[in-house]
């Protein structure tokens, strides 16, 4: 079939339909890769381009004073008939491109792209990551391939996550953990209940743990982060007429981004102290993500605040900004579209927020460090 065609030097807006008029769901990004290697190599200078997997690469090397890093991940969620892209306007939201991964987060990737092939005053050297399968688990996450097999790649100065933010810098994110809290008891015939132990009703004590916890709110660099602990699944009972003898609460911990893993976790146990010294709950670690603090105090991310009109807030949820974190980079969130619009069927951008990114990221690039 060919590789489809992309103009890098037209207006983003249209560069982002035509990256959403390319499927390219997770684990199938070839497709997408392709066209955006593809068109690196024909329509921009100077890059040193490499492809790597569904990854495409591409670096300066002008022996500029800093390096500044754009990446973005190239697969959308599962296509929920909203491919191709359709362009709307009205009086209530404007001018507005409709389809998977407007938001999340090929607009991101359009803004990255063509700046990459018509800025020729850029004041850094840039280097360019487009990478696949973020959307899912993260043993698959291609940044994730990049680090481990190419981490010359990922040395910059600040690096730049085209995540949605409404064209605000969201710095930083939260971590994230999960435990299960399991509870043990006696099985038995629900007619003769007295002679059992119900597992489930020794959980009570965790859910009224948590219908009382009131979450720390902290600012780090200008930005509130908010922490949240939350059961997010439960699990228990045998049959209609058997006391169980095993039940199960899924907790999730997204946690300020000045915890470590291993202080936040601490946390999760003190706050379930009393339920646990009854010796009928066991906790366990099933999962975590440690956050990433803003950075914004590193002067090569303010002068990308700067460049934003100081419009910056803390990021909920947990981004790819956290492997720069690890790695001495401080990493912003910014991209076009709401990211509470990400993965619906009806996602959508207005337009001028791409605009808008793309005017923003111009100005920072063109300003010496």
């Amino acid at each position: 079939m060919g590789t489809a065609a992309l103009d890098l030097t037209a207006d983003p807006i249209d560069l982002t339909a035509a990256l959403v008029d390319i499927a390219s769901e997770s684990h199938h990004e070839a497709a997408l890769a392709d066209a955006v290697e593809h068109a690196l190599r024909a329509q921009t200078t100077g890059f040193e381009i490499l492809r790597h997997g569904d990854r495409v690469l591409a670096r300066t090397d002008r022996g500029r004073p800093s390096r500044v890093i754009l990446a973005g991940h190239l697969d959308t969620v599962p296509i929920a008939d909203n491919v191709p892209s359709r362009r709307t306007v009205d009086d209530v939201e404007g001018d507005v491109l409709h389809g998977c991964g407007t938001v999340d987060m090929k607009s991101g990737d359009a803004v990255f792209l063509h700046l990459a092939a018509t800025m020729s005053d850029v004041a850094h050297d840039l280097t360019l990551i487009f990478y696949d399968c973020e959307e899912i688990a993260a043993v698959h996450n291609g940044l994730g391939f990049i680090e481990r097999e190419l981490p010359d790649w990922l040395r910059g100065d600040v690096a730049i996550l085209g995540e949605p933010t409404a064209g605000q810098i969201e710095a930083g994110c939260q971590g994230t953990l999960r435990v299960r809290l399991t509870a043990t008891g006696t099985r038995a015939h629900s007619a003769r209940s007295w002679m059992g132990d119900n597992a489930i009703h020794a959980l009570s004590g965790v859910l009224a743990t948590l219908s009382a916890y009131a979450p720390r709110r902290i600012d780090i660099d200008g930005c509130e982060y908010r922490e949240g602990l939350s059961a997010v699944r439960i699990d228990g009972g045998v049959a209609g007429n058997v006391v169980p003898d095993l039940a199960s609460v899924d907790v999730n911990f997204r946690f300020a981004p000045d915890r470590t893993v291993d202080a936040a976790l601490d946390h999760v146990r003190e706050v379930f102290a009393a339920e646990l010294s009854s010796g009928r709950i066991g906790l366990e670690l099933t999962d975590s993500s440690p956050g990433a603090l803003p950075g914004l105090s590193h002067p090569a991310a303010q002068a990308l605040v700067a460049a934003a009109g100081g419009r910056v807030r803390a990021k909920y949820g947990w981004t790819d900004v956290a492997r720069f974190a690890a790695l001495g980079i401080p990493a912003v969130n910014l991209g076009p579209g709401d990211p509470n619009l990400a993965h619906r069927r009806d996602e959508r951008v207005p337009t001028a927020q791409i605009t808008e990114v793309t005017d923003i990221l111009r100005r920072h690039l063109r300003t010496p460090a």
